[in-house]
């Protein structure tokens, strides 16, 4: 299948979703919209818009002219079968018990493991990335500690992996998934219905912005599995959200950047209690 990016870099995030919705309703749609920051620590953000058939390039500089942003970049994909593709790099993933693979791999599962399966064609938030290893690693830990939270959160949920395996290691609890991207939060949906985890709630918000959290606050375990600079833009919201003796584990935080994160919340009234480099990444635990 011939696939189309239409690429822009924009300065702000207010500015960066305004020009992210108003691209959803170009004619032909784009498939897929992500609105994220870019990991390299400068504040930029990155709105890229993905077709099925070629996009109306007119139609994409108006909108960035009257937006006040630069013209996106169009380019068109190599034809791949990516889900071919993905199957055959896509090799399952071990985290303590859990085991993260695609549907062709189910065989890899056995008798002991807590398998989560993640559909190829959906390869963001597979268990491959450190950060999403790192979390999983760290969720079995607190497992073994004998922590038994109520009440979950899970910001910026993506695949929807870690609201799984919360799932499937507290079975008990109250899990609340949340996504600032709309293809995210119908991907995790697909994902807890294969994974027969219907009871975790997914709805799409920027960060706790939405009534379910307000009203179902506070959380003994909060995952934010997003970037430095959200996240510590998060911790005082994250200190309320937080039950007392609660735990957050945090991520998509590069090496370098660990340190000031952690200044963060610790004088946001959180102790660091664990954490686990893997490769350039760093994930945290910290208790409220």
């Amino acid at each position: 299948m011939t696939t189309w990016t239409a690429i822009t870099i924009i300065a702000d995030q207010p500015s960066a979703e305004t020009l992210a919705a108003a691209v959803e309703n170009l004619n032909p749609a784009p498939i897929g919209i992500a609105c994220l920051e870019i990991e390299d620590d400068s504040g930029l953000f990155e709105v890229a818009a993905y077709f099925d058939e070629q996009p109306d390039e007119i139609g994409l500089t108006i909108l960035a002219t009257i937006n006040g942003q630069k013209n996106f970049v169009i380019s068109k994909l190599d034809d791949t079968d990516w889900v071919a593709q993905v199957k055959r790099e896509l090799t399952p993933v071990r985290a303590g018990r859990f085991l993260v693979y695609g549907a062709h791999e189910k065989n890899a599962v056995g008798p002991s493991d807590i398998g989560l399966e993640i559909e190829a064609a959906m390869a963001f938030g597979t268990g491959h990335h450190g950060t999403t290893l790192g979390c999983l690693e760290l969720t079995n830990e607190l497992f073994v500690s004998g922590a038994r939270p109520s009440r979950i959160a899970d910001i910026g949920t993506g695949t929807g992996i870690l609201a799984m395996a919360a799932a499937r290691r507290f079975p008990d609890a109250h899990i609340i998934a949340s996504d600032m991207e709309s293809i995210s939060v119908a991907t995790s949906k697909a994902n807890f219905a294969v994974n027969k985890t219907k009871h975790i709630r997914v709805v799409q918000a920027m960060g706790f912005n939405h009534a379910l959290y307000r009203q179902n606050a506070p959380f003994d375990l909060i995952y934010a599995n997003i970037l430095a600079r959200p996240l510590r833009r998060l911790a005082p919201e994250m200190y309320k959200m937080t039950s007392i003796g609660g735990n957050v584990i945090l991520s998509g935080i590069l090496l370098t950047q660990g340190a000031g994160v952690i200044s963060t919340y610790t004088s946001n009234g959180f102790h660091l209690v664990n954490k686990r480099e893997i490769g350039e990444w760093v994930s945290l635990v910290f208790v409220k």
